[in-house]
């Protein structure tokens, strides 16, 4: 009866690891195919982060906002650059990408503002190292003209 026992636990103790590799297998999945959540911006000029920008999605349609700035020169600065209904305002809590939507193994299509220069650009994004990193290329006209940062997972 003993054995018995010893067996069911086992059983039942396995089936729980098995059960959570596939949770963390099934995650890291969705992390592949998915640029929502948190990303920790890398400014590639000085290699230095500069802020969290949380990604969502709504009916296909992605868009990207300034939720914290990482050790701004200022406090709460505003997007003085900046043209239109977002001149002077708050760059903390900013909607600065839209508009996006996937391509195939990218996304695309919408535009991303640069909070710094105040100009808007086209953007495309790529999950690059099992989605831990995204490869963001702001771009005019062409993504040959244009500028990549790495952004990271937070």
């Amino acid at each position: 009866m003993k054995m018995i026992k010893t067996i069911q636990n086992s059983v039942l103790a396995l089936s729980l690891v098995l059960l959570s590799s596939l949770a963390l297998v099934s995650n890291a999945q969705t992390n592949l195919d998915d640029i929502t959540g948190q990303w920790k911006t890398i400014d590639d000029e000085t290699g230095k982060p500069k802020s969290i920008i949380e990604i969502t999605e709504d009916n296909g349609v992605y868009s990207g906002k300034v939720i914290q700035l990482i050790n701004p020169e200022e406090p709460n600065p505003a997007c003085k650059k900046c043209k239109g209904e977002r001149a002077n305002q708050p760059i903390q809590g900013m909607v600065i990408v839209e508009n996006v939507s996937k391509k195939r193994d990218s996304w695309g299509g919408g535009t991303i503002l640069d909070p710094k220069k105040g100009k808007t650009y086209k953007v495309k994004f790529t999950l690059i190292e099992n989605g831990s990193k995204l490869k963001v290329r702001g771009y005019v006209g062409i993504p040959t003209l244009g500028r990549t940062q790495v952004w990271e997972r937070n």
